[in-house]
């Protein structure tokens, strides 16, 4: 099985695209409400957190984990491919939502040589996060490496993911996102913006609320679909990962926090009936149909 990780219900717009993106596959997902959000947390308790979560899916079969989490990939991804997974779980593999986003952003694929790109028109993106995404200052760095042409403005959306996980009346989202937004265009001073990406997964949730408030015509770059893309291409290029228990069509939704508070709030964002289980319980796997396609 394939697990998807996510601090909340942010991570469901990522496992939607990939749902639909590869119906064939076995997904889990574990959203770990109990320590939500994770964007005011220092490094360390990310860290652990993450690893902790991990761990959890590795314990039910899933031989790959996707962080479907900017701030678990921009502060923990790293530090547990190179130093934690290669001692304790050398055959299991871990993704995360940064490379294929950066991809997608500069045009360059992740293992071709920088050096041998030809540089492109400048352009302005901004990428709206969690403070936590920003101060790591992930997006930047992968970004500048690759496309120096690319002037990249940060913005943090503080106390956004709280909004959405407390599932905050609609007028104090849209006012919310209104305000990020105004903060952004202030930054700018009058120069042209030429796309955003919502550098969380719980952002696609108000995306519509963002295209409300950014001048006409501003890309909004899809994460959820380039995730799905990025991962269905990884699979193809893996075919190690193409055994049965990857197949199946199959779908478990964990959490940590209490489960009929977060099937609510999911059924809600939705608007169709998912059923969330405690993080730990043997249920047995449902058909992926009629859950979050």
């Amino acid at each position: 099985m394939i697990g998807v990780f996510d601090s909340g219900h942010g991570g469901l717009t990522i496992l939607r695209s990939l749902v639909t993106a590869l119906p064939e596959r076995s997904f889990v997902y574990l959203g770990d409400h109990a320590h939500t959000p994770y964007g005011g947390r220092t490094s360390a308790e990310i860290v652990d957190l993450t690893r902790n979560a991990i761990e959890m899916l590795f314990d039910i079969e899933c031989d790959l984990v996707v962080l479907a989490c900017n701030t678990a990939a921009a502060v923990a991804l790293r530090t547990l491919q190179q130093e934690w997974l290669p001692v304790e779980y050398e055959d299991r593999r871990i993704l995360g939502v940064l490379v294929p986003t950066v991809e997608a952003v500069t045009g360059v694929p992740w293992l071709i040589d920088p050096a041998h790109v030809p540089a492109e028109t400048p352009k302005t993106i901004a990428v709206f996060a969690t403070r936590r995404t920003v101060d790591s200052n992930a997006y930047p760095e992968e970004v500048n490496k690759r496309a120096s042409g690319i002037d990249l403005i940060q913005m943090a959306c503080e106390g956004l993911v709280d909004l959405i996980e407390q599932h905050a009346p609609r007028d104090a989202l849209r006012q919310a996102v209104h305000g990020y937004v105004a903060q952004l265009m202030t930054r700018l001073n009058g120069k042209r913006l030429d796309a955003v990406l919502l550098g969380c997964t719980h952002y696609p949730l108000v995306a519509d609320l963002f295209a409300e408030a950014l001048p006409a015509g501003v890309e909004i770059l899809s994460q959820p679909d380039l995730v799905a893309r990025s991962l269905a291409d990884y699979l193809v290029r893996h075919e190690d990962l193409d055994a049965a228990d990857f197949r199946g069509g199959t779908l478990k939704l964990l959490t940590t926090g209490d489960p009929v508070h977060v099937s609510k709030f999911a059924t809600d964002f939705f608007g169709r009936p998912i059923q969330f289980e405690a993080a730990g319980s043997r249920s047995r796997s449902r058909s992926v149909a009629g859950q979050v396609a």
